[in-house]
């Protein structure tokens, strides 16, 4: 084709009227004798609007396409997570919640008038359920001894006519999580590379336990391309074993999997690995790793395909034609944070006696008189982050690399801490300027059932604490502390537009500060920039003008008791209300406390 002859296309066009236009100008410049009516009402004009609204459909397409494949960019939930997989972040499972349990059991007066009968004073097991009248569940995770020493124990009942003691109330402690097992059995057929496994329950918490039809266990792994794990066993050296009960080992693990969460299904992802490949060995041999040129292996520079090296490891065993059973722990609901004293009921409960076969008579009286309750809040269980909380979390990620040097590396394993040990809201960590060592608090804080801020509990904090002790350097010392929750509500003055219904304005300016200022809580530290106040008001349409927005204190009543002198935090042009480092606010209740008036 000659230059004479060639004809010019815009590649830049991409919406509805710039596709037409340029479709108009293509006509008009290449078939001027062709075609010469360019009226809206020609048929002509009807062909050049639907092939621009086909080009500008395809055009949306593509570029929602691109711009999902970037993490920047992306705005699904869905995408985010898979682009963060790619750099080895894991939002996990659904998270457990944790607290204290306060038991208390009816304990027969010792004959010798000494206090309670040592021979009726039980050890409630391990796994003994309780639940709240909204039917969530909880387990203990330890065994409750009602004969530690240090149990509280009162006087029960007497007898009126001499004061007889028959009878003594003990009160013992016991840790719980939310949650309980279930046992799911899948047929799997032929081999499937990288078999990924639906589990049919919801607000699932961690995988117990996957074994299939011939004992092979699997282990979970953070990733498939881990083949070891660290098993705790029994020290059974008796001169250390007082001081060290358990022994780390590293186990290898051919038969693996991971786990993760789409569309809020968990699912059991394996490696692409067939039972051949435990009879083969893990290293290939050189002369198959290289490229093959000329129908015959070179070893040499220009040969070598690095590509081919993730042959050598399969990602691990992936069952096939076998049963497999997989035993998981879930949560009842879709929130298994508990209020003080919600536990109301209790389920299955196992006693154990020490001396049972001698003392039947009462031990049916013991049993049915164990009475259960929460004294404290149980938490751990937080909501899902947003995408934008996500993308800070994954790209946080990618810099702590998996160690904890930095302020912004604690964080960012905190975050990432195993569902199944609970997680909290918000955490920040602060150098101690009063330490001669390196010393760092951690100020932490949870949510409670309605999505509330609330204190953590003493169980979920040492879960942190412990957690922690894997990645923080040696010479780090870690205090974890309780945020400080300051309640605040808003108020503000504005002057409406005379054509608008006043109320209906209102009703649009309170939701509109709900929307946007409640998406996302606040963090530890973070002030609040009123001057964001009034240009998400003054941006609309009902509104004239804002003239005046008041932060207040909340402090009575279901608010926090922390006061705080607001005023000696907002900046000198009232632009801005700082926050203490130790200190996040909440709008708790925005329908009260979010206010407006009309001028």
């Amino acid at each position: 084709m000659s230059k004479k002859s060639k004809k010019i296309i815009r590649y830049t066009d991409k919406n509805f009227n710039s596709i037409k236009e340029s479709l108009v100008n293509y006509a008009r410049r290449y078939y001027p004798d062709i075609y010469k009516d360019f009226s809206e009402a020609s048929f002509g004009s009807l062909m050049f609007d639907t092939v621009a609204y086909v080009g500008d459909v395809l055009s949306f397409y593509m570029d929602y396409q691109a711009n999902e494949s970037f993490i920047d960019t992306a705005i699904e939930y869905d995408n985010v997570l898979r682009l963060g997989e790619q750099v080895g972040y894991n939002e996990g499972l659904t998270s457990s919640s944790f607290g204290i349990l306060s038991l208390f059991l009816m304990i027969p007066a010792d004959p010798n008038g000494t206090g309670p009968d040592r021979d009726y004073l039980p050890v409630v097991a391990k796994g003994s359920k309780y639940m709240t009248a909204a039917g969530d569940m909880f387990e203990l995770i330890d065994d409750v001894d009602f004969a530690n020493p240090d149990n509280e124990v009162v006087v029960g009942t007497e007898i009126p006519e001499d004061g007889t003691v028959t009878s003594y109330v003990v009160k013992a402690y016991g840790k719980v999580m939310s949650g309980e097992a279930f046992e799911e059995s899948i047929e799997v057929g032929d081999f499937s590379r990288f078999l990924t496994i639906p589990l049919s329950n919801e607000n699932i918490t961690e995988i117990i336990s996957v074994v299939d039809t011939e004992g092979h266990e699997y282990f979970e792994v953070p990733f498939l391309s881990q083949d070891t794990i660290f098993r705790t066993i029994l020290n059974k050296d008796p001169n250390t074993r007082q001081h060290v009960p358990n022994v780390l080992v590293t186990t290898s693990v051919p038969r693996r999997y991971i786990t993760f969460v789409r569309e809020g299904k968990a699912h059991v992802k394996f490696g692409y690995g067939s039972e051949s490949t435990l009879q083969t060995d893990n290293t290939s041999h050189p002369s198959n790793v290289v490229l093959k040129m000329h129908g015959r292996d070179y070893e040499t520079d220009t040969g070598f395909d690095p590509s081919k090296l993730l042959e050598t490891d399969k990602f691990g065993i992936a069952p096939s034609n076998t049963t497999l059973t997989i035993k998981y722990r879930a949560n009842t609901n879709s929130t298994s944070n508990a209020s003080v004293n919600s536990i109301v009921m209790m389920g299955d409960q196992t006693f154990i006696f020490p001396e049972e076969a001698t003392v039947p008579s009462k031990i049916g009286f013991v049993r049915s008189s164990l009475e259960a309750t929460n004294e404290q809040p149980i938490t751990g269980d937080v909501s899902r982050p947003t995408i934008n909380e996500l993308k800070q979390r994954i790209n946080d990620l990618f810099a702590t690399q998996n160690r904890a040097v930095t302020e912004d590396d604690y964080r960012s394993l905190i975050y990432r801490m195993p569902p199944k040990l609970g997680r909290v809201k918000r955490t920040k960590i602060l150098r101690d300027q009063d330490s001669f060592k390196r010393n760092l608090n951690l100020y932490v804080i949870s949510e409670d059932v309605d999505g509330n801020l609330i204190t953590s509990n003493d169980v979920l904090k040492n879960n942190i604490k412990t957690f922690l002790q894997n990645y923080k350097m040696v010479n780090d010392t870690i205090d974890i502390l309780d945020a400080k929750i300051v309640n605040l509500g808003i108020e503000f003055i504005a002057v409406v537009d005379p054509s608008q219904d006043k109320f209906e304005a209102l009703s649009v300016a309170i939701n509109t500060l709900k929307q946007n200022m409640l998406l996302e809580k606040f963090d530890i530290g973070q002030p609040i920039y009123i001057t964001k106040i009034y240009d998400l008001l003054n941006n609309l349409d009902e509104i004239v003008d804002i003239v005046d927005v008041k932060i207040n204190l909340k402090s009575t009543g279901d608010y926090s008791d922390y006061s705080l002198s607001l005023s000696e935090y907002i900046s000198a042009d009232g632009r801005i209300l700082y926050a203490p480092q130790d200190v996040i606010y909440e709008i708790k209740y925005p329908n009260l406390d979010i206010k407006g008036t009309i001028r």
